[in-house]
Parts: C-alpha cells; sequence; structure tokens
C-alpha cells in the first residue's frame, strides 16, 4: 500500500501548504493530491508545490471536466508534467449538474460517453501519432460548423511521458467500471473498505494488475474520538447536503449504497433547510468511522488492516497538516 495525502480545495481564503507537502515529501509520502470545486482551482497549487520539491508525486482529485476542453487539460499535464520531471497524476471527473450547469454554464447530459471522449482526446494529444480529432458528439474537434477553417491539429510541444496516468474520480458502479477499463486509477470518496467488494466488486473485475485505487481518508488524531466523529461528520453533511441538487446528488447515492439511505435523506433535508448544525449530528458515527481513520494514533494502526485488507492501494490523508503527525501516520500506516 502507498501513502499519500490530499490537501483539498482552499476553503474561504488562500492556504499555501508547502510546508506540509515538503514535510510529506521529506518523510517519503508518495504523492499531494489536489482538488476544485468552484473556488480555487486544482492544478496551480500543485505548480507552486511541484517548483518547491523534487520527488513527491502531484496529483488532481479531481479536475473537473466541464472546467476545461478535453485539449486545454491535456495542455496543462503536458507543461506540469514537464515543468515537474514526470510527476503528474491527472485524476478527472464529471462533478455534478449543479456545478456542471450552474457553474461553468456547460450541460451535464450523457457523463460517461462524455468521459471516454475526453480520456481519448487528452491521450491523443500527448501520443503525437496523429493531428488530434474527436469524433464524438461532445467533444468534436474539429468543430463543426462555424468559419469551416478549422483543422486537427498536433501539439508543437513533445511531451515528456505519452502516458501520463489519468486517473477517474468515480463514485457510481457504471462509472467505476469505466475507470477500470479506461483510466489507470480510481479515486473514490467516502469509502468504507469493507464494502468495496459488495458494492464496486463487478465493476472493478476488468481492472488491470497495475490499477491504483487510491482513496482519500478524512484522518483525525487525537485522544477524543467523539471531537474525532465531529470533524469527520462535516464534509459528509456538506456532500450529502449542500453538494449537489436536492433532486439529483451522487454523494447521496453513494451514501445509499453505503447502507444509510434514510439517514442521509434527513442529513439532506436538514442541510438544506439551513440546519447545517443539526445536519452534521445526523450523520450516524457508524457512517464518519468507517469512511475515515479517528481517534488515538493507537486505534488507528488497529484500523488500517481493514484498508490493507481491502482492494485499495493508496492511501490518501486528508486533514493533517502537521510534520509529527504525518510521521506518526507513515509509520502505522507503513509499518
Amino acid at each position: 500500500m502507498k501513502l499519500g495525502m490530499t490537501v483539498g480545495y482552499w476553503q474561504k481564503h488562500p492556504e499555501d501548504l508547502t510546508d506540509t507537502v515538503q514535510a510529506a515529501e521529506s518523510l517519503g509520502y508518495d504523492s499531494v493530491f489536489t482538488a476544485e470545486a468552484y473556488g480555487s482551482d486544482a492544478l496551480t497549487p500543485l505548480a507552486w508545490f511541484g517548483a518547491r520539491t523534487s520527488k513527491i508525486k502531484l496529483g488532481t482529485a479531481v479536475t473537473q471536466m466541464s472546467a476545461r476542453t478535453p485539449t486545454a487539460t491535456a495542455m496543462h499535464a503536458l507543461t506540469l508534467d514537464g515543468l515537474s520531471g514526470g510527476r503528474l497524476i491527472l485524476g478527472v471527473g464529471v462533478s455534478g449538474p449543479q456545478v456542471v450547469e450552474g457553474w461553468y454554464g456547460q450541460p451535464f447530459g450523457k457523463p460517461l460517453a462524455r468521459t471516454r471522449e475526453y480520456i481519448d482526446i487528452m491521450r491523443q494529444v500527448w501520443a503525437r501519432e496523429n493531428p488530434v480529432t474527436g469524433t464524438g458528439p461532445h467533444h468534436p474537434i474539429p468543430y463543426p460548423g462555424g468559419t469551416g477553417l478549422g483543422k486537427p491539429l498536433k501539439s508543437i510541444v513533445h511531451p515528456r511521458r505519452a502516458d501520463i496516468p489519468v486517473y477517474l474520480g468515480a463514485e457510481g458502479p457504471k462509472n467505476v467500471a469505466l475507470a477500470a477499463e479506461i483510466a489507470d486509477g480510481w479515486i473514490p470518496f467516502f469509502l468504507d473498505p469493507t464494502l468495496v467488494d459488495q458494492i464496486y466488486g463487478p465493476s472493478l473485475a476488468g481492472r488491470p494488475a497495475n490499477f491504483d485505487i487510491a482513496a482519500p481518508v478524512t484522518t483525525v488524531v487525537t485522544d477524543d474520538l467523539d471531537s474525532a466523529l465531529t470533524i469527520a461528520k462535516l464534509p459528509l453533511a456538506l456532500y450529502m447536503g449542500g453538494m449537489g441538487a436536492r433532486e439529483r446528488n451522487f454523494h447521496l447515492d453513494l451514501i445509499g449504497r453505503l447502507g444509510y439511505a434514510d439517514a442521509a435523506q434527513k442529513v439532506q433535508e436538514l442541510f438544506l433547510a439551513g440546519r447545517k448544525e443539526e445536519a452534521v449530528r445526523a450523520v450516524p458515527d457508524e457512517l464518519a468511522d468507517a469512511t475515515s481513520l479517528l481517534g488515538p494514533i493507537e486505534r488507528i494502526k488497529e484500523r488500517i488492516q481493514l484498508w490493507r485488507d481491502s482492494p485499495i492501494t493508496t492511501i490518501l490523508i486528508g486533514g493533517v497538516r502537521d510534520e509529527p503527525t504525518l510521521r506518526a501516520l507513515r509509520d502505522v500506516i507503513l509499518g
């Protein structure tokens, strides 16, 4: 099992976590992952961290596909991969209709087909075997109509790597199956390691031997387990309640597949009613504990075996900022 960390996206204010990333690199962490929602982007912080590190891999968990055309994302990727010495892991995801249509002003339909086209075009850019074309309806290249002057082009830059690893952020079984088919890895969300085979076994059955399952895990090291549970419930309540429309929320559906459908509906109702503290309290302790690493370091040392026994191949520690805790987690997770 590999050990990385996730620093997420900025919340409310800019946050420079260079010291944390450098500490993780010095401790032998394999990777650092950033994210984006509708504020800070995922790629700029990686360029910042990459300029101040030399070994740690630089991942996105995830960049939102509707934010950029596939050729634009491919350009970002080959640029960052080249400057960092070949350290990029490009995680992409479709996000949800609330963000795609409400923030990016793009249509959301057919997420599986759009993802397939998107990844194919990016790999064409990096391979440089032929001018890039997109024959699907979602990302046609050249653009049909318009002036009629567009023509297929080939990147003028020779990428450092033609095989930049692409991971897919996915929650639904069909999207996970697509990741196993066309991507190099899968970035799950709110994952209970004991239920991976039960929920996603058929979806992952065809994955290649070197397929990486890189799971972000909320991690709180403290002797106060009740406090740790409250902290772990905060993102669960946010995503069940606020990161998706009432009528269509993929995170809510995921929690239902984990066995908490009724509780998830209650959390969503409270959150959307503006009763956010009650929504947090309504998140079941068992759910928060199962999807996180919480409590004293000795408790985490015991519970990490659940992750080792699962198909997960990389743990991405989330929420830890100080070097002593990063060190302690490294010692118990990697042994």
